[in-house]
């Protein structure tokens, strides 16, 4: 499969280097921005990752100018355990002064495809587009079946061209409801980050960033037309990892 664009695999020795490093990249894109900053957030263990690192290295300042907004959502109220929303709500954003006007939040109480049509007129809205928002960055995760949002492996979503932001009902992952991003918003992106840390990681990490498969895993559809790849990883998830990467030490 050719590639859009060259991809940076970097291993860390743990998730907290990692942490420090992807921090220090979100502060040094949101810096080279200039004016307004859009980010893309993903949950799982991301969110614990980002709210111990990002807001000392953001500063306090720099996150009025921030457009934060969700790669993807379960259709559940913010206070319910599983809501990325709700997760950052409750741990980043109380010590990330992003305006609450500027947190794009899905609508939880719609149905799927109402919320999926909702939240992509928000997004064309706030960055006054009339199609494809361009985000500076996306930070994704990838889970163990190379899903990453929620598109997952051999689902018709894969292959959704026109929709920004598309709803599914059958997810096979608990709870079935969501919206998610799409793959030409994703590729689109002018930074793209992929985080993934833990031995659980490992072989699907190789299926993505080595295997040449006729039907790729939804993680490897992502390659960015214009913008850059990163991988941050840490020694466990890249342990079957043959390719190149950049190793980094303990600072």
């Amino acid at each position: 499969m050719p590639r859009s664009a060259p991809r940076h695999i970097s291993v860390f020795p743990s998730p907290q280097e990692l942490g420090s490093s992807l921090a220090q990249l979100v502060a040094q894109r949101a810096a080279e921005a200039g004016g307004r900053f859009s980010l893309g957030l993903s949950g799982g263990s991301l969110v614990r990752i980002l709210s111990q690192e990002l807001p000392a290295a953001a500063g306090p300042a720099a996150p009025a100018r921030w457009l934060l907004a969700f790669c993807d959502e379960r259709l559940v109220p913010p206070e319910h355990p599983e809501s990325t929303f709700g997760a950052y709500k409750a741990q980043l954003l109380p010590r990330l002064p992003v305006p609450e006007r500027q947190v794009l939040a899905v609508t939880h109480s719609l149905p799927a495809t109402a919320a999926a049509a909702d939240y992509a007129a928000r997004l064309r809205e706030a960055f006054q587009v009339e199609n494809l928002p361009i985000f500076d960055l996306l930070i994704l995760g990838v889970g163990p079946d190379g899903h990453t949002c929620s598109l997952f492996p051999y689902h018709p979503l894969l292959q959704e061209k026109e929709k920004i932001v598309a709803a599914i009902t059958d997810s096979p992952k608990p709870p079935p409801e969501r919206i998610t991003l799409t793959l030409p918003v994703l590729n689109a992106a002018r930074t793209v980050v992929f985080v993934a840390t833990g031995e659980g990681k490992a072989a699907v990490l190789k299926r993505i960033l080595e295997g040449d498969e006729e039907k790729p895993l939804p993680a490897a559809l992502v390659q960015p037309h214009a913008g850059q790849l990163h991988w941050f990883l840490d020694e466990s998830a890249a342990k079957e990892l043959t390719v190149p990467f950049e190793k980094h030490s303990i600072l």
